[in-house]
Formats: C-alpha cells, sequence, structure tokens
C-alpha cells in the first residue's frame, strides 16, 4: 500500500524533522527537514529505519534496543523513546515521537516518527555535555527528555561527582526556558542569615550593611531555571520560606511588604538521603514531595563502567585539548578496575594527576599508576579483564602480599625521584601532595636504601 500524496505533502510542509514508514520498518518518505539534518549526501527511502538510525541488522527491539514501532503495535498509541542516532555530526541522543496511521480497517498501515535532538546531551562522540551510552545512564536520559518539556519540578538524586548539574543543564536547555537564564544556587555554601537575601533580595537599610535595594537570584532567574544545589543543607527555617515560594510562586524581599510573582522553573539536586532526613525530622516532608515532582537518579560511575572508556576520551580532550592525548589498552583497563567513589569528578582529577605525570603523547599504566598513588587511596591491582576487578570476576576478595602496596608506592616513588630535574615543591605538585608529605615519603625512601 501507497502513502496518500496528500500525506507526502503535509510531511514536506512540517518543519520537524519527520520520516515515513511502513509495518515492515522501510522508509517510504523523508521531509526536507530530515534531509537536511540527518542525511544530506544520501537518501534513505527504500531503506529500513533500524539500518539507517542505528546501522543494525535486525530490527530495534532485537538488538537490544527500545523500539518504538514495537510498542506502538502493543498500546496500539502514540510512543516516545530516546534513541541514539548515527547522524553525519556522530552519535547523537534523538527524542523519538512515532506515530501509527490507520487504514480504512483500523489496522496500522503506516508510521510517522518525529525527531528532535536532546540539547544538553550531545552523544558519545562529542567532547561536551553529558556522555554515555550504558543502559543505566540511557534510562536516565530518557527521563530527561521527557520531563524537560513540562514545568515540573525536578529533584535529582545521586552520589558527589555524578554530574548533577550538567543534567540540571539538560534539563533547563531542552525545555521551553532553554533560552532564558539558568541560576545556580549553592546551598551548601549560603549561611543561614544569608540565604533569605541571596535567595529573594533586599530593600535598602533591611539590615546592617544593606545600603542599596538588591533583586535576588529567583528575579535573575526570571523567565528561566533556578537550579537549587545541595538542597539537603537547607536550614529548617529557610526551608518553609523555600516551600511558600514553590506553592504559591510568591515571595517577599528582605524588609519588604510587596508581594512579588517569581516566573521560574525549579530544578533541585542533593546527594543526601533525603528520606532518611525526612524521618529524622531535619527537612520538611512538605517540602520534599514539592521538590520532588519527578525525581531521577543519576548512576554512580560503577553503575555503568562501560562507559569509562568514552568519558576518559571526552575528559582528555577537555583536559589536555591542545595535547590530544592517548590512554594505551593496560591503562585504560587499570582505570576501568578503580571503584571511583567520587564517580566522574574523580576519573576527571585522576587524568588530570596522570595527564600531568605523562611528557609523551599517550598514557601509560604507569603515569595511572603514580597518579593513583599521588591521589587519596592506594592503587588497585591491574584488572584481569576490562571493567571487572580481577577480584570481581572470581567472586572472592584478592588479599596482597603484607607491604605489597607500599612496596610499588616506593618504586614508582624512586621512577620519580630518578626523572625530575626540578625543586622539591616543583616535584610535590606532580604528586599532588604536600611538601612536607613529601619529605616524610623521601625520608622513609632513603632509610629503605640504606
Amino acid at each position: 500500500m501507497k502513502p496518500l500524496p496528500e500525506l507526502m505533502s503535509f510531511l514536506e510542509g512540517v518543519d520537524e524533522p519527520h520520516i515515513l514508514f511502513d509495518t515492515q520498518y522501510r522508509i517510504l518518505a523523508a521531509n526536507a527537514a530530515y534531509c537536511r539534518q540527518f542525511s544530506p549526501e544520501r537518501s534513505v527511502v527504500g531503506r529500513f529505519c533500524y539500518d539507517v538510525l542505528h546501522r543494525f541488522t535486525v530490527p530495534c527491539d532485537q538488538a537490544g534496543e527500545s523500539c518504538p514501532l514495537a510498542k506502538s503495535r502493543e498500546s496500539q498509541q502514540r510512543e516516545r523513546v530516546l534513541h541514539l542516532h548515527h547522524t553525519p555530526r556522530g552519535e547523537e541522543y534523538i527524542n523519538i515521537e512515532l506515530t501509527p496511521l490507520l487504514n480504512s480497517d483500523g489496522k496500522q498501515a503506516f508510521f510517522i516518527e518525529k525527531m528532535e535532538p536532546l540539547r544538553g546531551a550531545d552523544g558519545p562522540s562529542s567532547a561536551h555535555g553529558l556522555i554515555g551510552r550504558a543502559p543505566a545512564f540511557q534510562h536516565m536520559l530518557g527521563l530527561v527528555a521527557r520531563v524537560a518539556p513540562s514545568q515540573a519540578t525536578v529533584l535529582l538524586l545521586g552520589e558527589s561527582g555524578t554530574g548533577k548539574e550538567l543534567v540540571a543543564h539538560a534539563v533547563h536547555e531542552a525545555s521551553p526556558r532553554g533560552q532564558r537564564a539558568l541560576v545556580a544556587v549553592d546551598c551548601s555554601s549560603l549561611p543561614e542569615n544569608l540565604f533569605e537575601s541571596e535567595l529573594f533580595g533586599h530593600e535598602r537599610g533591611a539590615f546592617t550593611g544593606a545600603n542599596a535595594a538588591r533583586g535576588g537570584l529567583v528575579e535573575a532567574a526570571s523567565g528561566g531555571t533556578l537550579f537549587l544545589d545541595e538542597v539537603g543543607n537547607i536550614a529548617l527555617t529557610m526551608q518553609v520560606k523555600l516551600l511558600r515560594l514553590l506553592e504559591t510562586g510568591t515571595y517577599r524581599r528582605v524588609g519588604s511588604t510587596e508581594l512579588r510573582h517569581a516566573d521560574i522553573r525549579v530544578v533541585s539536586a542533593t546527594h543526601r538521603d533525603l528520606d532518611r532526613m525526612v524521618s529524622e525530622g531535619t527537612f520538611r516532608e512538605d517540602l520534599y514531595y514539592r521538590l520532588s515532582a519527578f525525581p531521577i537518579h543519576l548512576p554512580a560511575l560503577r553503575e555503568h563502567r562501560e562507559d569509562i572508556e568514552l568519558l576518559v576520551t571526552a575528559l582528555l580532550g577537555r583536559i589536555a585539548p591542545q595535547r590530544q592525548l592517548l590512554i594505551g589498552e593496560p591503562a585504560l583497563g587499570l582505570l576501568q578496575g578503580q571503584p571511583f567513589p567520587g564517580n566522574v569528578r574523580e576519573l576527571r582529577n585522576l587524568l588530570e594527576r596522570a595527564a600531568l605525570l605523562c611528557d609523551g603523547n599517550t598514557l601509560e599504566s604507569r603515569h595511572v599508576q603514580q597518579a593513583l598513588l599521588s591521589g587519596r587511596r592506594p592503587a588497585l591491582e591491574q584488572p584481569a579483564s576490562r571493567g571487572v576487578l580481577a577480584a570481581e570476576a572470581l567472586n572472592h576478595t584478592v588479599t596482597p602480599a603484607p607491604g605489597a602496596l607500599k612496596t610499588i608506592e616506593r618504586a614508582a616513588l624512586q621512577q620519580m625521584v630518578a626523572g625530575h630535574q626540578g625543586s622539591r615543591s616543583t616535584l610535590a605538585q606532580k604528586l599532588g601532595i604536600s611538601e612536607r608529605s613529601l619529605y616524610r615519603k623521601l625520608n622513609a625512601l632513603n632509610k629503605t636504601q640504606t
């Protein structure tokens, strides 16, 4: 069955990229917007959608992906998914909205897909934005794609270093408010006596030192998004005032009786257990429900270890863009075996140290090992396979020989000292430790050599 000419004409008149395909996944038409954005050099008509968009040889649901066509067949209605598509710019996250078209018998005959890149998530091939392709990461991005166009308050939950501010930016950029300001409030750094003034502003003479009226961060975010980072650190007395803002959309400057309207969307984040804090009485239950209209869990790095290679490539490009650093396979395997309690932030810091320790163009395992030794934890053994510690692979705990880690540290330090020509303070900076700590380590090293 061929689609009606009127339908083909309709697709051409739509600004957003659309394709039309049949029940066998074969593309029947692609409008000009799609061709410009996704396939400027080659026609996609007559090809299968899973081949063009994913380079699969079978439909998405048979290749481990979520297939909107299969979901639509089951639900008999419109479906939305977030997919990782191949584009002329590399892999990108694309919002897919699939609409089934029924024939005269009421059966699905054709499908239209509308496509829109997810702003703020540039895909694994990018050196910017959110990066990842693991299932846990894609699930999180799918939630971002669903909630971003709405006005719902969003609560980002995750360990320190998982990228909550980046996700907040992605929510903002993919929203109708994306062209306006995103104003971040670091709730952990604001003392209680300044919190209200910083958030809502104050009038002249409201308190000692208030020599002029000043708008607060809520006013600065007008028309955009207010991002409350580490919201679990807000004092109880200030939680009441924040609750009033969320419930009524109004506030008063300190020292004023004038009621002002706040045109903002609120996104908040915390690494703390708010459920437990509510039970302990240190966080208001009503405020918790206001903030968590749509909670999103950010996976820890150990929950998507398969993304470490992508992250390393992107982070090295950000850390030393002029050097075009590469990483050797043994070094990458060593990184994939680390627990990273500090998550992506810890990985970035470790790579920055390793890059400073490397004089060439390729990070080797010795550079990573030295960077680990200069950090707050001793280095772990080389993993037996990529992404999995040897101890994990064998499902038992490996106990290193007594003094083994000290021996490794001494050997690495000895190698660094032998190759260093500068001052002791410069060497301490390279190792990421204080000069006093370096002195103690060198003293201990000299004793073992005598």
